[in-house]
């Protein structure tokens, strides 16, 4: 973990953001990194937080966002090596995307550490309720990290000394009560102290904080427990959170589904936001210094012409097997599918807008290979399209939270232990996600209804893996059973016509057991630290500063 406090204090030194409205993620002078001489008022406390937003997250946006989130969690089918173990269960010691992922989340826990300290201890002007909102920004990133990080590897060390803890060798990870509990802590450090309207357009507010806790809370409930036996001070509290950003925030559904993945509605270029994002990482239009933009259209547009900036390299990713057999037995689901993947004969007038928009060519199906229903989301086009952006540099952010997850985890919640509802209140959320997609409404639901949802909801925003775990949690058998049997083999699409495919699949699937539920450490981290392999300890939470 010594890499992982260099890169932190790279970040204060090069990208702290110091300017007001969507320009908070500017630099200031590389001079202002210490609490000695930074943090000293109310902008530069906020300033200190602005690199949490983006920069620190880069190499979980860049490739790990696609491995674990999607190759893992069954919604990406590809011809790329570097994920095939990911799609397989069989992810080795020494791939190449393991130790950036795993390194990206120490970063933000690293910087969360650093700069929460920093705004404590410094010798400060600054309002103390400032000084509160800056430590809750830092505890709600902590937080949201260690939800992926005990998401992915299970049992980790809580770290929340950077000079101590990141430089030690024997650290031991600790167990998974500890590790939500953390979690929820931090989170509910930062609803009671984040505001209820944006700092600045993009900042982190109360519902943003709320909204996150009533899923840890949700996640939390099935933690050592079984089917039909949650926790139910968890989920009653995932309820109340949930209600409360529901009900008071003012957040709304953006109308239209295909809208949210488009520069109008996902970037920082409009002084109206998004009525339903409730947090997103944001990004630079611009690739200098690295880490400020948004390289992940780069990975997935199918091809050049679509980005015009020298990448789109995409042309071997696409939808699963099994997403795509639900598209295929579901075609009036349309405006999610559209919006989601490309299938032949697809036109999308705002790619390449200048020269008449984009058609998906039928010429690349049909040859009896391995073809690939071509990721749209987040695929938005050329530098023209979008008012700027670059190579590896699209103009767009990335959605962590949106109103329509919190619906469905209150549709969850609602459930709870039993079998099925028909609650007015569960129904209400649960069907304003679905007809807003122009899906019909449903009388009656069940997990595996809101699990389902969930899945062609957010496919493709690194989700998938995470609601998995949380399923296993109280139902590991059937959460098994449901990867081990989940198609997560290539394809071959026919085009007949328009909205007329034949699909053929190859069938393949591959076994999932208890060991293979969670990543291995990378390798060169467990060299340093062979304890991380040991057995878990509950965490002693009288360490941690009264900050």
């Amino acid at each position: 973990m010594k890499q992982i406090v260099r890169y932190s204090l790279i970040i204060a030194a090069m990208a702290l953001g110091q300017s007001c409205k969507k320009d908070f993620l500017n630099r200031p002078p590389k001079d202002a990194t210490t609490s000695a001489n930074f943090y000293t008022t109310d902008a530069e406390v906020m300033a200190g937080t602005a690199p949490l937003y983006g920069i620190v997250w880069f190499d979980y946006n860049d490739k790990a966002f696609l491995s674990f989130g999607e190759a893992h969690g069954g919604n990406l089918n590809c011809d790329d090596a570097d994920r095939k173990g990911y799609i397989s269960f069989s992810v080795p010691q020494t791939d190449d995307i393991l130790p950036t992922g795993y390194e990206a989340f120490w970063k933000v826990v690293a910087q969360s550490n650093l700069v929460m300290a920093n705004i404590a201890n410094a010798k400060t002007t600054a309002d103390a309720t400032t000084k509160q909102m800056g430590i809750a920004e830092c505890r709600f990133m902590r937080g949201l990290s260690y939800m992926y990080l005990v998401s992915n590897w299970g049992p980790v060390p809580i770290v929340y000394n950077n000079t101590t803890q990141l430089t030690d060798s024997t650290i031991k990870p600790n167990d998974l009560p500890s590790v939500w509990k953390l979690i929820i802590m931090d989170l509910a450090y930062a609803a009671n102290h984040l505001p209820t309207t944006p700092f600045q357009q993009g900042r982190l507010t109360k519902w943003s904080a709320e909204g996150m806790l009533a899923k840890a809370y949700l996640y939390r409930s099935g933690l050592n427990q079984s089917e039909g036996s949650r926790t139910q001070s968890d989920l009653d509290s995932s309820k109340y959170y949930a209600a409360d950003v529901i009900n008071n925030s003012g957040a709304s559904l953006l109308p239209s589904y295909y809208n949210l993945f488009t520069h109008a509605y996902n970037s920082t270029a409009f002084a109206n936001p998004n009525p339903e994002n409730l947090f997103s990482l944001l990004w630079m239009p611009a690739s200098s210094p690295w880490g400020i933009n948004n390289s992940f259209q780069a990975y997935v547009a199918f091809e050049s012409s679509i980005t015009q900036t020298g990448d789109g390299w995409g042309g071997a990713f696409g939808a699963s097997s099994s997403i795509l057999q639900y598209y295929m037995a579901h075609p009036e689901d349309s405006i999610r599918r559209k919006a989601t993947f490309m299938l032949p004969g697809d036109k999308y007038p705002e790619l390449n807008a200048a020269n008449g928009g984009t058609a998906v060519p039928a010429g690349n199906f049909n040859t009896g290979g391995n073809d690939h229903a071509y990721v749209k989301k987040y695929v938005i086009g050329s530098p023209a399209d979008n008012n700027g952006g670059t190579t590896m540099a699209a103009y767009e952010n990335t959605y962590m939270l949106r109103l329509a997850e919190v619906y469905l985890n209150y549709a969850e919640a609602i459930l709870g232990n039993s079998a099925s509802t028909s609650d007015a209140t569960a129904l209400q959320y649960f069907n304003a996600v679905r007809t807003r997609a122009g899906v019909a409404p449903l009388a009656s639901i069940a997990f595996s209804d809101i699990f389902q949802e969930r899945k062609i909801e957010f496919a493709f925003e690194g989700m998938e893996w995470y609601d998995w775990v949380h399923w296993y949690y109280f139902a590991p058998a059937k959460a098994l059973a449901y990867f081990s049997s989940q198609n997560r083999g290539h394809y071959n699409i026919i085009y007949n016509g328009p909205h007329n495919y034949t699909v053929t699949y190859a069938g393949t699937t591959y076994p999932m057991t208890a060991g293979t539920v969670y990543l291995p450490w990378p390798e060169t981290e467990l060299e340093l630290n062979p304890n991380l392999n040991g057995a878990p300890v509950p965490f002693d939470f009288s360490k941690l500063p009264n900050y």
